[in-house]
């Protein structure tokens, strides 16, 4: 079953909510029990240690003689006759320091508290047995003499929960179809066994779990209902934005996707990305239709010239020095529609990687004069000094066959665009890094608004060729741009309209990586 991004964010939303309440209501039920549990057994502990005190001080009071002076006639006194009769005991809380009037006044309140917990209960099952297992009391709720909890010495109970080194522990105990939370505890004259029923616990539990229970279902329904809107309105963009990309063709390519209401979140970031995207795309179809209107019209010129010289000698009788003439010419046209598909499939290959350059180490200098001196008879013809200042030993790693291409074409083109009496300059150094090579001249220059076109294909300033009449397909430069990035170099031109151009190369003196 395919869902759709809204409906996975909301399952996904709902489930993390889903166990994030249930984690919390876990941890929420387990924590009030153990608090529940832990002040339980504190009030008992209290109460332990209150009957404790309560027994000692009064203890300490029985065994002092009624008549000082009549020793021999004491009385040996039942230590816990005071527990029975339920008679006025003198206690101060559990023994500790006491260091102000106030805390000493708390501490008598919470004796009256404990005392009374002791001898008026209601919920506390309060028993005390002497050093010999003999009960000596029990609290009023323990009606019956057969009333008796256990006690810390008998070997018939040993299960409760005692820390090491304490003197009382704690256990469960059931005693008349109730639940009771059981300390015993072992002072030196008295084991004390105190119960309390552990139902309003187990009431708070049961509350607090049914409360749970009925907002648990509840808040995940609103969670998953505020997380589908939260989705819907953050997805709302990005389905605008699939709706206008669709609308988005071929045709109306100027066309830019809305910008959102907050410019600096992901939905702008991706809108603005689509939207360069475009752009190139834009830029993309209008180089492809102006390459397919230059390919159209530098294929359809020697077509057309090619077509007419041969209907001309189709239509009468020619002598052969009219026919030579014909084919002469058409042959000039063969050529030139050959030289621009060479150089478009060269374009091409270059461009889906299928050339590959044959590295070797290149002597650029020689290479270099080599092409300065082929070119000194165009040059001569045209009566233009070129002059070469080169460098010895400048060495670079390449494809030999390639970069005499370069040299060759962009020193073939300084010396056609100059005009008669002007001069080309080349010169070829090197640096710590690179070996450079310019190319100078005086010649007609390149426009402003040209420039940052002339090595693109096709390209060629129409100034230049309509005062100049100079045959060529502007796909050279192209191909020289190509050569030289290849080799991991750069070029660059200057120029100013009716002054001359300069064109600069620049390659690396080591061999540069994924050639």
């Amino acid at each position: 079953m395919n869902l759709s991004l809204r409906h996975r964010l909301t399952i996904w939303y709902g489930a993390i909510v889903a166990l994030t309440l249930l984690a919390f209501g876990v941890i929420s039920y387990i924590s009030v029990s153990s608090e529940l549990r832990h002040n339980l057994d504190a009030s008992l502990e209290r109460v332990g240690y209150s009957l404790e005190d309560i027994i000692k001080t009064n203890q300490a009071q029985t065994k002092k003689p009624l008549r000082p002076a009549k020793t021999e006639q004491r009385v040996k006194q039942d230590q816990f006759s005071f527990l029975r009769e339920n008679q006025k005991m003198n206690f101060y809380g559990p023994p500790r320091p006491i260091d102000s009037t106030a805390e000493k006044e708390q501490d008598m309140v919470w004796a009256a508290v404990y005392q009374h917990i002791i001898f008026n209960s209601k919920n506390f099952y309060i028993q005390v047995a002497d050093t010999t297992n003999q009960i000596v009391f029990r609290s009023s709720n323990l009606t019956s003499i057969n009333d008796s909890l256990p006690m810390i010495s008998a070997p018939s109970y040993l299960a409760f929960e005692k820390a090491e080194g304490a003197s009382h522990g704690f256990a469960p105990y059931v005693f008349k179809n109730q639940n009771l939370r059981l300390m015993l505890m072992q002072t030196k004259s008295a084991q004390i066994s105190i119960g309390y029923p552990v139902d309003e616990i187990e009431a708070t539990l049961g509350g607090l779990f049914g409360t749970l229970l009925v907002a648990y279902p509840f808040i995940l329904i609103i969670s998953l209902l505020g997380g589908h809107f939260l989705a819907k309105q953050s997805l709302q963009p990005i389905d605008d934005i699939a709706r206008i990309a669709r609308e988005i063709t071929a045709s109306n390519l100027s066309r830019r996707l809305p910008p959102t209401p907050v410019n600096d979140d992901e939905i702008a970031r991706l809108t603005a990305t689509l939207n360069q995207m475009i752009g190139r795309l834009e830029a993309s179809f209008a180089q492809i239709r102006q390459f397919t209107a230059d390919a159209s019209h530098e294929l359809r010129t020697p077509l057309a010239i090619l077509m007419g010289e041969l209907e001309i000698a189709l239509r009468s009788r020619k002598t052969p020095d009219e026919y030579a003439r014909v084919l002469n010419s058409s042959l000039e046209e063969v050529n030139r529609l050959s030289n621009v598909v060479s150089s478009l499939l060269e374009l091409s290959k270059a461009e889906s990687g299928q050339v590959q350059m044959q590295l070797e180490q290149v002597e650029l200098s020689p290479l270099v004069m080599d092409i300065c001196e082929d070119m000194e008879i165009l040059a001569a013809e045209k009566n233009i000094e070129l002059q070469c200042e080169i460098e010895p030993d400048v060495d670079i790693p390449g494809d030999e066959q390639r970069l005499h291409q370069v040299f060759l074409n962009v020193i073939e083109n300084a010396v056609k665009y100059t005009l008669p009496g002007g001069s080309v300059y080349v010169k070829v150094f090197k640096n710590d890094t690179e070996a450079i090579v310019t190319v100078s001249d005086t010649g007609i220059g390149i426009p402003d608004e040209d420039l940052p076109y002339v090595f693109d294909r096709f390209y060629r300033v129409d100034k230049s060729r309509t005062s100049m009449n100079i045959p060529g397909n502007g796909l050279g430069l192209s191909i020289v741009k190509w050569i030289v990035e290849a080799h991991r170099g750069i070029i660059t031109v200057e120029s100013q309209y009716k002054k001359g151009s300069v064109f600069t190369m620049k390659f690396p003196l080591k061999t540069p990586e994924n050639i």
